[in-house]
């Protein structure tokens, strides 16, 4: 196969930033995909509808020229979210809510320290038909970081997803085999989305022969065995699993200091990351359905018109992204060759 075309996908996860940096990240992932969820965690975080709108403009002001990408936007959940901003966030278009346990991650000091507290908030969401959006780890201390995940699951997701078996739940970047299997198993209002690097790399990308800084994401990656489950979850034909890039640019210097930022940034490349790999598992043919089907399908989304081609022709990630006013940005696999590459924009 030299040539693989595919209805427009959409991106299920997505770190626009603010401010200077927006005309990079907006333009690198309306290059191909139609549709893409705005993650909350911005500084300050967007609680409210009103801020969501205005965030939504900004990055509908920051397309390419003639671009017809559209932004879905997401609200931070906190305990202080109420009944009457709930209702405006529906009437306003507002697809989901994105659960942030306090201090998982990035801009996540406002998240939700006790999880328990939540549950007339996620009636209330739950009633409304909005989504819930979770980064799925606890941030005990006493936990190791590579159980996190696993212990937010049996803790607090099982039985959040019993309970409210009418609210849409997505896991999403996935990073374990325990967090496939729960997707794999629940009942039909829980799905997952999968990074490329969790599916690209494991643990000895990130530790083995001195710290790779770049290759530091939340969740961390796990060992080869839970990257297996996830190559094989994402190809497994599963409509609860789809393409969701937790694409989260950081300057170079934030990666590359004492204590560096989470995050990569996939945004310039992640359909051709998506198609290497589903190539290297013998499943081209199913990459149609992971990025453009099954995420709209859960999201009550109509599918995308139109199409995008990628053509089977050697190329390398560049080192670098400059952004102006902004600085140095190093992609996920800067330097890498890949065997796809983008032939037609969306």
């Amino acid at each position: 196969m030299q040539t693989l075309t595919l209805q427009t996908p959409d991106d299920l996860h997505v770190h626009f930033r603010d401010g200077a940096m927006l005309a990079e990240t907006v333009r690198a992932t309306a290059r191909v995909f139609r549709r893409a969820i705005a993650m909350p965690n911005l500084v300050p975080p967007v609680k409210t509808v009103e801020q969501a709108l205005a965030y939504k403009q900004r990055l509908l002001d920051a397309r390419p020229e003639g671009s017809a990408f559209e932004p879905l936007m997401t609200l931070y959940l906190t305990d202080t979210l109420d009944a009457d901003e709930i209702a405006r966030a529906a009437a306003a278009g507002v697809r989901a809510v994105k659960l942030y346990p306090a201090g998982a991650t990035t801009n996540s000091d406002a998240g939700v320290a006790n999880l328990d507290s939540l549950y007339p908030i996620l009636e209330i969401l739950e009633a409304h038909g909005i989504m819930l959006l979770v980064h799925g780890e606890v941030t005990d201390r006493g936990v190791d970081i590579f159980d996190r995940e696993r212990e937010f699951i049996d803790r607090h997701l099982r039985a959040i997803a019993e309970r409210f078996a009418e609210l849409k739940i997505v896991l999403e970047h996935i990073s374990t085999k325990d967090a496939a299997e729960f997707v794999a198993g629940a009942g039909a209002n829980v799905a997952a989305t999968i990074t490329p690097q969790h599916l690209l790399l494991n643990r000895n990308d990130l530790l083995a022969g001195g710290i790779r800084p770049h290759n530091y994401c939340l969740p961390v990656l796990k060992r080869r065995s839970h990257q297996e489950a996830l190559r094989a979850a994402a190809v497994s034909g599963s409509s609860k699993f789809f393409l969701g890039t937790d694409s989260a640019p950081h300057e170079l210097s934030t990666k590359e200091s004492a204590c560096g930022c989470a995050g990569c940034y996939s945004a310039p490349t992640a359909l051709e990351l998506y198609a290497q790999v589903f190539d290297e598992l013998g499943a081209l043919d199913r990459l149609e359905a992971f990025a453009s089907h099954y995420g709209a399908d859960f999201y009550g989304l109509p599918r995308n018109a139109g199409t995008v081609t990628l053509v089977k022709e050697p190329w390398t990630i560049p080192e670098r992204v400059e952004i102006p006013g902004v600085g140095s940005i190093v992609p996920l696999m800067a330097g890498t060759r890949l065997d796809w590459k983008l032939q037609s924009p969306a």
